[in-house]
């Protein structure tokens, strides 16, 4: 079974193409929104969408070397995420189901994070420490949903790491320019470390940066090895308590901060002493794809769910526990 996915929940538009025989990810492409200075202005991400629709569905199917008519179901990112963009995708979804008549899937993006780890490595049941732009969340199966069993609570790590550079003047995406000064330092500058129970919180931190970086006593480097040495340090605690209160031993990073090496390295020595393992896909796979909107689709078409055109909407604000796991 072919499936084609769209993803579109913030600054990534992307379609992938994927069959469900032999797990094989035949397309995956994507047109990324950034900007040298400044962040996301919802409205002009759209409009970078939009135009990034046509060339990016003609390499995706060229890429995949087969035709429209040969695609059995049409899988979007439904929600959580930016209203404008979501609804490029969604439109885009219901126009193509309608026209190649074929059914139609709405994803859960946070879901879809985990089900590409679970698709493409060998991953069973494992907890999942998901990180992206506005999502920070440690979730894991249970019970017929995915639980989140620890979060942000206020802002996600990618926000935070994107305010933190437009401070410094290191532009948008901030994290990848965050990672690169933070190699060239090793001295830690004491900051704000934040553990709620098994939640974080980052809004203290980012205000004790703004102070810090106003006050000019630090360099740019000493800063941002100092935020990846708290910050992971906090994310990578609650996941272990979350490993620990679940009884599993697997570790899924999932999420556009996850390609960060240093919160890779803190992963694996973590799970390494507790005798587990950290699963770790190729960046393609850990950022904002199309390729996880597809896979999930095909999970939850093969139990038998579909999204009927009237109801083939966004839902910015859908949490992950909010939907029920009938494909497991």
């Amino acid at each position: 079974m072919l499936c084609l996915g769209i993803e579109s929940t913030a600054h990534t538009f992307g379609i992938s193409i994927v069959n469900d025989k032999g797990k094989k990810v035949l397309s995956n492409i994507i047109s990324a929104y950034k900007t040298k200075t400044g962040g996301i202005v919802p409205s002009r991400v759209a409009d970078h969408h939009v135009e990034a629709v046509k060339p990016v569905l003609r390499r995706a199917l060229d890429q995949a070397r087969i035709k429209p008519d040969e695609i059995d179901l049409v899988a979007f990112s439904q929600g959580p995420g930016i209203g404008h963009t979501l609804r490029i995708g969604a439109g885009l979804g219901r126009s193509l189901a309608i026209l190649l008549g074929k059914p139609l899937i709405g994803v859960n993006h946070c879901i879809a994070h985990l089900e590409v780890g679970r698709f493409l490595t060998k991953a069973d049941d494992p907890v999942l420490l998901y990180v992206s732009g506005a999502n920070t969340q440690v979730i894991a199966y249970e019970a017929g949903r995915y639980r989140v069993f620890g979060e942000t609570l206020d802002l996600g790590v990618g926000n935070f790491l994107d305010s933190f550079a437009r401070q410094l003047g290191l532009g948008f995406p901030g994290g990848p320019r965050v990672e690169a000064f933070a190699r060239k330092s090793t001295k830690y500058i004491k900051l704000p470390y934040s553990v709620k129970g098994m939640d974080i919180s980052l809004g203290g931190l980012d205000t004790n940066l703004k102070q810090k970086i106003k006050s000019g006593k630090y360099s740019k480097s000493d800063l941002c090895f100092s935020v990846q040495e708290t910050v992971f340090a906090m994310l990578v605690e609650v996941a272990e308590r979350a490993m620990a209160h679940t009884g599993k031993n697997e570790l899924l990073l999932g999420g556009g901060v996850a390609c960060n090496k240093r919160l890779q390295e803190m992963c694996r020595v973590m799970t390494k002493e507790r005798g587990g393992k950290t699963f770790i896909l190729p960046n393609e796979f850990l950022v904002d794809n199309a390729a996880m909107i597809a896979i999930t689709g095909l999970e939850m078409y093969k139990a038998g769910m579909s999204t009927n055109l009237k109801d083939a909407g966004i839902k910015p604000y859908e949490r992950t526990d909010d939907v029920k796991v009938e494909w497991r």
